[in-house]
């Protein structure tokens, strides 16, 4: 069993930055691919990025590219999101999520583990 932990979330103005960490436990995630998704009050969860076991495949959803960085540091049980340039429409409770695989994925039903989530909020 993999348990995650996010943190990280907060208020912040649009154009703004925020740092989220999701600290996993009861597994090393060495071999796991991470992801991150959102979901926004009233719509679905969508997709945010994720990243592969070794850290050398990243994918990105559109509406990120180029604002949000993903990163892992394995020896730490640690994955990161940053965000940068935030917009209003970034609002939304941000999770993480862990497959053992050697790919990644972009679809939520392809992971077996969650964690909480976090609130991020932008403010315009």
């Amino acid at each position: 069993q993999v348990q995650l932990v996010e943190s990280g979330g907060g208020l912040v103005q649009a154009g703004g930055s925020l740092r989220l960490f999701c600290a996993a436990s009861g597994r090393t995630i060495s071999s796991y691919a991470m992801g991150w998704f959102r979901q926004a009050p009233g719509k679905e969860r969508e997709f945010v990025a994720a990243i592969s076991w070794s850290g050398g495949n990243i994918y990105y959803a559109d509406s990120v590219k180029g604002r949000f960085t993903i990163s892992r540091d394995n020896a730490k049980n640690t994955v990161y999101l940053q965000m940068n340039s935030l917009k209003p429409e970034d609002t939304a409770i941000y999770s993480c999520a862990a497959e053992k695989a050697p790919w990644i994925y972009d679809k939520s039903s392809e992971y077996d583990y969650w964690g909480q989530g976090t609130q991020v909020t932008v403010s315009s």
